[in-house]
């Protein structure tokens, strides 16, 4: 038997006191009152107060409200027929399909002992050149997508959840629009890809705890298909909406805050939940992409600038594009010397190209003479940009390797490239 309180210390918001022993951190509750049953989280201990967040509000609580304590965290259900479904944070169909109650799991567990980790050592392509040839995505890896409002990055992680040669999607959604969640409903049912898609979405509008719960639930269902031997891809949009969320129960809840309003163990509850990215020996993976949005395009800001000590490296979206400059895959290595011999000699000559091509952009901003250097490279410039740059580009790595060989021999001479000869004579084309 659950013990049964009858009595509410204080309300303030969406968060009850309770005063009550023998409970756990993050056990759930029912909280009875006239307008109903709610249920709710614990999300405080502290000297026999116990601090919980009703998932649909206080509203109609009163202090002399019935709260049963379940014993029990939270709980998602895991099996096969999750795939192609669509739930809210609290595990609740948002499809209009049935409730699933088999194989219930606890969500929110530890990260996997480093013991059974394997080093990183496998692709995971995308079709997207940006990601693939220059800054390449590795099973286990755990990256952020750090962009500013208004780009789209949610468009992006449709595409990679559509292309990605991976066994099963995981996307969890927090604190989206409703456009938004529609948008990866309707992308991935319209492609075909939602058959092979678990969806975990958080709309604006939905209780603020069930943010919090997303990228847990999404994580533990990935652990489950993982340990059956799949390869999985968990997509997450967006980490700064659930450091807000967590921001905003901290406040209620009184904690003395840290760097911009947001609570001391902001760095820890993110690395929590990147650290679920792993291979396992003899089995299935986990690899994370994570949107991280940044206020005032500022790295700085407390979420991108925890994140980036977490993460192993980054790509920056800017004017609809992955940037070369400062997106960085740093285990890229482990990995691109083994897809094709000319794979990392296109990555390097391509991108100092590049870079000459800007610094050409300066020059003729400011009036300078162009030479015919610098008329390859402009030409040079805005084919990288059209043809490779261009996330509506959709190629395999090889054709895209092939491609970068074609814009070089189309703007330059071999000598002009630095390209060793061996290569040269192997791959330019004739």
């Amino acid at each position: 038997m659950h013990k049964v309180y009858h009595k509410i210390e204080r309300i303030a918001g969406n968060v009850i006191t309770v005063a009550a022993d023998g409970v756990s951190y993050h056990e759930l509750a029912q909280v009875q009152s006239p307008r109903g049953t709610s249920l709710a989280q614990v999300i405080r201990l502290d000297s026999g107060m116990v601090d919980l967040q009703v998932f649909a509000g206080s509203r109609g609580i009163s202090t002399d409200s019935q709260v049963r304590f379940l014993g029990k965290p939270m709980q998602v259900p895991f099996s096969d027929s999750l795939l192609g479904r669509v739930f809210s944070g609290a595990g609740e169909p948002r499809d209009k399909g049935p409730i699933i109650n088999e194989n219930l799991i606890e969500i929110g567990g530890p990260s996997v002992n480093p013991s059974k980790r394997i080093i990183p050592k496998n692709m995971v392509r995308t079709g997207i050149p940006m990601i693939d040839v220059f800054n390449t995505l590795v099973v286990s890896q755990k990256l952020p997508i750090f962009s500013i409002a208004g780009e789209p990055y949610n468009e992006l992680l449709a595409r990679i959840a559509l292309q990605a040669e991976v066994d099963v999607i995981i996307l969890g959604g927090m604190g989206l629009k409703y456009d938004d969640y529609l948008f990866f409903r309707d992308f991935l049912e319209e492609h075909g890809a939602l058959s092979r898609t678990v969806s975990f979405m958080h709309t604006a509008s939905d209780p603020i705890v069930e943010c919090l719960l997303v990228p847990d639930a999404a994580l533990a269902v990935a652990e489950q298909f993982a340990t059956q031997g799949k390869k999985v891809l968990v997509l997450l949009t967006d980490m700064t909406n659930f450091a807000d969320a967590m921001k905003e129960i901290a406040i209620t809840m009184e904690q003395v805050p840290s760097n911009r309003g947001y609570p001391g163990d902001l760095y820890s509850q993110l690395a929590s939940r990147y650290e679920k990215a792993v291979d396992f020996e003899g089995s299935g993976s986990i690899t994370i992409l994570a949107v991280t949005t940044m206020p005032g395009d500022d790295v700085t800001h407390p979420v991108p600038d925890n994140t980036g000590y977490i993460t192993e490296g980054q790509f920056y979206l800017r004017k609809g594009r992955i940037e070369p400059f400062g997106s960085l895959s740093r285990l890229k290595q482990q990995v691109n010397g083994d897809t094709r011999q000319d794979h990392r000699t296109i990555m390097n000559t391509m991108i100092q190209l590049y870079s000459s091509y800007k610094e050409t952009l300066e020059k003729q901003s400011m009036g300078f003479r162009m030479s015919n250097w610098d008329a390859k490279l402009l030409k040079y410039g805005v084919r990288f940009e059209k043809e490779m740059m261009d996330l509506s580009v959709n190629i395999p790595l090889e054709a895209a390797l092939d491609l970068g060989w074609k814009i070089l021999a189309d703007c330059f001479k071999p000598e002009e490239t630095g390209i060793p000869s061996k290569l040269i004579e192997k791959f330019w084309p004739k």
